[in-house]
């Protein structure tokens, strides 16, 4: 049986661009775009030429190898021939292979914001429509809000579908700008499209998520004829997000309701890479990645309770509904005091660390882990800080340093100038092969100066800490009171890429913070070695 091409296309750098708290740089931009082009999108949307010096800047030379790279903008405006309309004239002049042009569908807003006439509109599309034919671009169509206007005045929606794919568009793009229509409103209407003469094999969906529909939309607009997707990378775009892709693509691939009869320029090679992807993006937005994310997320294949992780270990089909390994990700069976012996078990074994079931250190790791959880700890969330407790319960983990003490400062002074100053000062001691090491360090607040303190000199492990980062830091108040428990995480990186979260509690949030910070100094020594014994054997 012959499967569908349905195609996906990407406008993470245009309407994800839309995300509050998001500005792509130039630089940022063809980072982005080369990702995309390397995962295997076929449509790479990116921005508005001639709108503004970054997109300007960014078409002045074409940044994909593979996908189709797109230029967005408006059709010409009305009263003005296409020749003579310098908006038109950026787009067809851009380093692109396509245009999408955007298109009022809905005829309140064609009175409202554009201020023309239903008929001038219609010309406007199928004008522009043309000159981008002629000038050798691909043309696409994005029929903005045309599941409103559709319910509010069918025939001028469709006429708006119908001249541009008439004039010559290559898609025709159903847009659901307001993010509000249901799924069985998006098959009725597109069936109705393609009844009225617009081939599905021309037509494609752009979804918003204001109600949390957008992936159901897209996946009711393939099942209805669509075949082209156009979303985000994990779903960013403005107010709730746009159809996230990095959802969409598996589903398309694994799930047998689509796999069977539809196939995507994503092959099962490329699906692996998914999680990496997701990942290196929010990196680049400089955001910890949605733990619960579907497919990619650190949960999304993880298994708390002790049941669920007995079966999964017997068969992990019993709690999993695809391979996680397929979109690169992998199975967490998660310590924490519902476990049982087979979360440890797994847990354990993932890390390299075989322990016999009847093992007595086993039992007394379980005891520990669940005390400590009972005191405030979440190991759960805190990967590494479990391991240094498992191996140091079972006895593997080398003692690289000893703290002798540390102790911190703060002090409210004014400068030279009158002003109020904040100075925070930390002094760590620190024993390495029975010498100690005294550092002084001053930070922006008490827990960094502890920080730059406490890595300040490291005597001969000093480079091997040198590109470790503090990528996020999290305090919770476990209770009420002048005397309540601190919890705070940390979340670690460096320069492979990896990344590590640690957990201190205490009554004193400098205290937790200095644990969580020694377990990531800690585990990434450890680290160190691991890799090194890896490309050693091999």
């Amino acid at each position: 049986m012959t499967r569908e091409k349905i195609y996906l296309f990407d406008t993470t750098l245009r309407d994800g661009q839309q995300t509050p708290g998001i500005d792509f740089s130039v630089e940022d931009k063809i980072s982005i775009a080369t990702m995309l082009d390397e995962f295997g999108l076929d449509y790479v949307e990116g921005g508005y030429p001639g709108a503004n010096p970054t997109d300007t800047t960014f078409f002045d030379e074409k940044r994909t190898q593979s996908a189709s790279f797109v230029a967005f903008g408006m059709t010409k405006r009305a009263g003005v021939s296409a020749s003579n309309d310098p908006g038109l004239a950026s787009l067809i002049q851009a380093k692109a292979d396509a245009i999408c042009f955007v298109a009022k569908s809905w005829d309140y807003h064609v009175k409202v914001a554009l201020g023309c006439t239903n008929e001038e509109n219609l010309e406007c599309i199928a004008e522009s429509v043309k000159a981008a034919v002629e000038a050798g671009k691909e043309a696409l169509v994005d029929c903005e809000h045309f599941f409103d206007g559709y319910k509010a005045n069918p025939t001028y929606a469709l006429a708006c579908a119908k001249t541009a794919y008439e004039a010559g568009a290559r898609w025709v793009v159903l847009c659901d700008t307001n993010g509000g229509t249901q799924p069985p409103e998006v098959r009725a209407i597109i069936e109705a499209v393609i009844a009225e003469g617009v081939p599905g094999d021309c037509l494609g969906i752009h979804a918003h998520n204001d109600t949390g529909q957008a992936v159901a939309n897209s996946l009711a607009a393939v099942e209805a004829g669509v075949r082209q997707i156009q979303g985000t990378l994990n779903g960013i775009g403005e107010r709730c997000g746009n159809a996230n892709l990095i959802t969409l693509i598996p589903t398309l691939a694994l799930k047998r309701a689509y796999s069977e009869r539809f196939e995507t320029s994503i092959d099962a090679e490329r699906l692996v890479g998914l999680t990496s992807l997701s990942h290196a993006f929010d990196e680049l937005l400089n955001r910890s990645p949605e733990h619960q994310a579907p497919y990619v997320g650190a949960s999304a294949f993880a298994t708390k309770a002790g049941i669920h992780a007995s079966a999964l270990l017997k068969d992990p089909r019993t709690y999993e509904h695809v391979p996680p390994e397929s979109v690169g990700n992998f199975r967490k069976v998660m310590v924490s005091d519902q476990g049982g012996k087979s979360n440890f078990i797994n847990a354990l074994k993932r890390r390299g660390i075989d322990v016999g079931k009847d093992d007595p250190k086993l039992e007394r790791l379980i005891q520990i882990v669940k005390e400590r959880e009972a005191s405030g700890y979440a190991y759960e969330g805190a990967d590494a800080s479990f391991e240094l407790l498992a191996r140091r319960t079972l006895g593997t983990i080398p003692e690289f340093f000893a703290i002798d003490g540390f102790r911190v400062m703060v002090e409210r002074r004014f400068d030279s100038h009158g002003h109020v100053k904040i100075v925070s000062e930390a002094v760590v001691k620190i024993i390495i092969d029975g010498q100690t090491i005294m550092s002084v360090a001053e930070g922006d607040g008490p827990v960094n100066a502890l920080d730059l303190a406490l890595r300040k000199d490291f005597g001969k492990y000093q480079h091997e800490i040198d590109d470790l980062e503090l990528a996020d830091f999290k305090v919770r108040i476990l209770n009420g009171g002048t005397e309540a428990i601190t919890r705070v995480l940390i979340e670690s990186t460096d320069s492979s890429g990896v990344r590590w979260w640690t957990v201190g509690v205490s009554e004193n949030i400098i205290d937790a913070s200095f644990q969580a910070l020694m377990d990531s100094v800690i585990y990434k020594l450890m680290k160190n070695r691991h890799m090194a014994g890896k490309i050693a054997a091999e």
